[in-house]
């Protein structure tokens, strides 16, 4: 699968070894647009999987709205 690649992203790792990362990846129908993810992730065995995301919409006037849809989960 060919995934996008973000426009900028950042991460770091907390102090129980778990990872937050933040990415914001430009939208394929307006430039002026763009979706950011903030995830958690933890490494359960030999497999990091996602424990909690959300990924918003940045429409070109400066709204927000959630994006719903499929994601990993632990537990």
């Amino acid at each position: 699968m060919n995934l996008p690649k973000p426009k900028a992203s950042y991460r770091i790792r907390l102090p129980d070894g778990d990872y937050l990362t933040f990415a914001s990846f430009e939208t394929k129908k307006d430039p002026n647009a763009e979706v950011i993810t903030v995830q958690l992730r933890r490494l359960e065995g030999d497999d990091w999987k996602t424990v909690e995301q959300i990924t918003v919409y940045r429409a070109p006037d400066g709204t927000y709205s959630q994006i719903r849809g499929r994601r990993e989960k632990t537990g």
